[in-house]
């Protein structure tokens, strides 16, 4: 009868390993389903929105900042433009530094009205085009206010606004669609526009260097790639996709130093820059083609980020 307190103790020593042993067990189990956490998180991929919308933003305020001095501002209103794509590059800056996966109401807002500005910048320059003697003509569309430039300021409202939107919905959805597939829909159609823009003013220029090509092939192909991955899920043309898009970003950079070559050509070269960099080639200009090809891999970001979601779960 002594002994009786020792064994029950064994037995709740024993029970009680037995209970450790099987929770650890059914833990770490090798063919349970475990649900891994998704890279790519929202705020990272809001992160690098911002980053995109604030390189069309720089391109804007450089761009508009010459073509406007060179028409020496007769409208009070050129003077806009500078100062919203101003605001949306340093609004950009604070969201590329901003770690929150959360949006924020400043940047929202801010976005909100480059586009606005983008969309009403639009019409002042096609109504430039149409008001002169032809209309709507070649040459008009070669010498008046550049039709597409504003498109660059409502393109980086719209990437910014996306971009506070992917931080604070974890279900990345847009408009009720999946967040991914909104922004290659959105990148793809912003591309073909600048791509549209850039073909002009080649054309203008006769295509005078083989490098001028460049801007019509390389951006049109990783628009029309990155929009089939809207209706082909294939890895083949996801990679083929980044493999474009990651070219447009390269000629980006590239072509600000065949623009830079431009300038040189003219009479007197960088020593009369003050001239030449009006009547050169923009230098801002080719950037554009960067942050949207940024954009354009952020959207498959989100794609893959979805289907490795929808796979663990």
């Amino acid at each position: 009868m002594r002994r009786l307190p020792a064994v029950k103790s064994r037995r709740v020593a024993l029970a009680s390993l037995q209970e450790i042993a099987g929770s650890l067990s059914e833990k770490y189990a090798p063919g349970k389903a475990v649900r891994t956490r998704v890279p790519e998180p929202g705020g990272n991929v809001g992160r690098k929105l911002n980053f995109s919308s604030a390189l069309l933003s720089f391109s804007v305020l450089a761009d508009s900042g010459l073509e406007h001095y060179r028409g020496s501002f007769q409208n009070r209103l050129m003077y806009l433009p500078l100062a919203v794509s101003a605001a949306t590059l340093a609004a950009s800056l604070f969201g590329i530094v901003d770690g929150r996966a959360k949006s924020h109401v400043v940047r929202d807002g801010l976005y909100g009205l480059a586009a606005l500005t983008g969309a009403t910048g639009l019409g002042f320059h096609g109504y430039n085009i149409v008001k002169r003697p032809g209309h709507l003509s070649w040459i008009n569309l070669f010498y008046a206010a550049p039709v597409g430039a504003p498109v660059a300021l409502l393109l980086a409202g719209v990437l910014g606004r996306v971009a506070e939107r992917v931080r604070d919905d974890e279900a990345s959805t847009l408009l009720g669609y999946p967040a991914g597939e909104v922004l290659g829909a959105v990148t793809s159609a912003g591309l073909a526009g600048t791509v549209a823009e850039a073909g002009l003013l080649h054309f203008r220029g006769a295509f005078q260097n083989p490098g001028m090509f460049l801007p019509v092939v390389v951006p049109p192909a990783a628009a029309g790639l990155l929009a089939m991955t809207l209706f082909r899920s294939g890895n083949v043309v996801r990679r083929a996709a980044k493999l474009g898009l990651g070219l447009t970003a390269l000629l980006g950079f590239v072509g600000v130093g065949f623009h830079a070559y431009g300038v040189s050509r003219n009479m007197g070269g960088w020593r009369n820059w003050s001239q030449n960099i009006l009547n050169g080639p923009p230098l801002p200009a080719p950037p554009s083609f960067t942050g949207l090809a940024l954009a354009g891999l952020a959207a498959l970001s989100l794609v893959e980020r979805n289907k490795k979601a929808g796979f663990h779960d």
